[in-house]
């Protein structure tokens, strides 16, 4: 911080008593707000003649207000994707300590540096040295911050605004052999951050941090790439302070959410850092959508740029670059050449690190809701089953090793029996068949109808998939039928009918492991109803834990494209939105919208494809992870 205020930045006076703010509240969340700083500054092929970099900085771009409004006033939003003249967070935070309560803000971006190659006093596009070096003509970045400190009772008098700035300048660079030299010069940047606060309550505040760029405005029809020298680049803010913590706006305590939807950020979206929870110590208002307490995967050697790719990729392609290419790519920027260095010598220990990761176990907790699953021996009531190893499980022969199911909580189940332990060389389908079955997979794929007629082969079924009525007259065997389409309509007539899969289907990673399965056709059962192609449903993305895309989408309507299975044997549907202009061209192209089964709410086959598509006022309770625009919906 210190060398870039020497550069430019500026730090406000503030008046220190008593203890001051940890020093590492910020540092949590370092990893992650340099990858927001440098967020596609610079793309694959890391080259400047690569189309995609000559079009760059789009992400928290402050311009000066007359040059951004010429045509008329920006639009908010909720991320900064737009180019605007300020920047408006406000958050919740409750105050622990009333007396001694601060708050600390620090506002970073980018300052603008032209590098100009000059050959015997004249610009030029390129020049190479002597030596054989190449030296491009090209846009650079500084990196800048401001910071903020203050009492909380003052900023609930009125606040304090700082001058963020950063001073014009000029560097010059001879080149060896006296063959030219770079010059790389910067125009002033200036702007203010004013922080205020408001008590709601006892205990409880919203604070306010506005950025706003007050430079001069270059003249109205100035080109982008000119009017970028006086801009605030890649603009996000940190805050964070002492006996405060702060309430997360994606996924509020239900008695704030209210108060939170009250919020107006506009060009940021602001997310916690720290620890899992509902609050934190610190909060990250960035111009790019995040999820709360966003992390950097511990895998990554180094910053790629585009934080929405795979790193092995990148590397993978990068690595193959072409000699020439990559002497391009070094003479673009010193951080396309430092990208270059580290994969070039990249140990192979380090590489094999990227290929993947796992980073928890799922804890042997309830995940299928009321409505999804029969009680236990013709209980109403719900039951789970506890996840278990698949070496655990028995196997035809009979495992020496008994599975254990156990009952929903107390609370959801009330009736249920806490754990029985059936016989080793039998599975219970209800409690009591006396039919014998074959498992080979989790125990969180067991079906639990009671007083269901024939044994079913829990083999691949899922538990949000188990049959949900007591009695059914006509069962299915999953051993016949993909994990995702057990029957489970109270009072069906008859089995729905699925495509056939083999008894004996090869494990996922083995040739036919596929056999039997058709995205297109297949249907998922989802509280009664099969949901396949062409089907119509109602987006219920869950509330905690949702992905962030995925909330902007709850409550509008879609119709289902296909049914995919995972390979750690779940199920996603993708849809296309009924209201998307672009829907048909994504529907050719092959990219959608990814959900799992428990998110989405059947309509009736009779609705109009033509209904409103409003959003609703609060998400589908929590039940299931959701994956939007998934990474091989990404790809291309």
């Amino acid at each position: 911080m210190a060398e870039a205020l020497a550069e430019g930045g500026t730090k406000s006076a503030a008046t220190r008593g008593g203890a001051g703010p940890s020093p590492g509240v910020f540092e949590q969340l370092g990893a992650v707000a340099d990858a927001v700083l440098y967020e596609g500054y610079l793309l694959y092929p890391y080259r400047r003649s690569s189309t995609k970099n000559r079009v760059r900085w789009q992400f928290g771009v402050l311009f000066p207000r007359d040059w951004v409004e010429a045509d008329g006033p920006v639009t908010p939003g909720v991320s900064g994707s737009a180019d605007s003249w300020y920047q408006q967070t406000e958050c919740l935070l409750r105050v622990r300590q009333p007396d001694s309560a601060r708050v600390r803000v620090r506002v970073r971006y980018l300052q603008m540096q032209r590098k100009q190659v000059e050959e015997a006093g004249r610009p030029v596009e390129s020049l190479r040295g002597d030596d054989g070096t190449v030296h491009l003509t090209f846009d650079e970045a500084l990196p800048r911050e401001c910071e903020i400190e203050a009492p909380l009772d003052e900023l609930l008098r009125g606040g304090r605004t700082v001058t963020v700035s950063a001073a014009a300048g000029e560097d010059v660079e001879p080149l060896p052999d006296d063959t030219g030299r770079v010059v790389r010069s910067r125009e002033a940047i200036r702007a203010e951050t004013t922080v205020t606060a408001e008590r709601l309550s006892d205990g409880l505040c919203r604070i306010r941090v506005r950025t706003t760029n007050t430079a001069p405005a270059p003249p109205p029809r100035t080109p982008r790439d000119e009017a970028l020298r006086r801009a605030l680049i890649a603009t996000h803010t940190l805050i964070g302070g002492d006996g405060v913590e702060f309430v997360s706006l994606i996924d509020p305590p239900a008695d704030l959410e209210a108060l939170v939807r009250a919020c107006r950020n506009e060009f940021t979206f602001p997310v916690l850092g720290g620890e899992a929870g509902d609050t934190g110590p610190v909060l990250l208002s960035a111009p790019i959508i995040l999820p709360d307490h966003p992390q950097v995967a511990p895998e990554s050697p180094g910053d790629l740029h585009d934080a929405a790719e795979i790193d092995e990729i990148l590397t993978l392609r990068t690595m193959l670059l072409t000699d020439e290419e990559k002497r391009e790519a070094r003479a673009t920027d010193p951080r396309a050449a430092a990208i270059l260095d580290r994969v070039d010598t990249m140990p192979q220990e380090v590489f094999e690190r990227l290929h993947g990761a796992v980073r928890s176990l799922t804890p042997a907790t309830p995940t299928v809701s009321a409505d999804r699953l029969s009680g236990v021996a013709g209980s109403p009531e719900p039951v789970t089953f506890s996840a278990a190893s698949v070496d655990r499980l028995p196997d035809a022969a009979g495992s020496p090793e008994p599975v254990t199911l156990a009952s929903a909580p107390a609370d959801r189940s009330p009736g249920a029996v806490p754990s029985l332990t059936p016989p080793t060389d039998r599975q219970p389908d209800a409690f009591g068949s006396p039919a014998p079955v074959t498992p080979t997979a989790s125990t969180d794929r067991l079906p639990g109808a009671a007083g269901s007629p024939a044994s079913v082969n829990p083999a691949s079924a899922s538990a949000d998939r188990l049959p949900d009525a007591a009695g059914s007259p006509a069962s299915a065997n999953p051993a016949s039928a993909p994990a995702d389409r057990l029957p489970g309509a109270a009072g069906s007539p008859e089995p729905v009918t699925f495509a056939t899969a083999s008894a004996d289907r090869p494990a996922w990673w083995q040739e036919g492991a596929d056999d039997g399965l058709s995205p297109t056709s297949d249907t998922v059962l989802v509280d009664g109803v099969p949901l396949g192609g062409g089907s119509r449903v109602r987006l219920r993305p869950r509330g905690r834990g949702a992905d962030a895309q995925d909330m902007f989408l709850a409550g509008r309507t879609a119709e289902v494209a296909a049914v995919f299975h995972d390979v750690d044997g779940s199920v996603h549907l993708a849809v296309t939105l009924d209201d998307d202009p672009a829907a048909e061209l994504n529907n050719w192209y092959g990219r959608f919208h990814y959900f799992r089964p428990d998110e989405l709410e059947p309509l009736e086959p009779a609705g109009s494809p033509d209904e409103p598509s409003a959003p609703a006022p609060a998400a589908a309770p929590a039940r299931h992870t959701s994956d939007s625009e998934t990474p091989a919906a990404e790809a291309e």
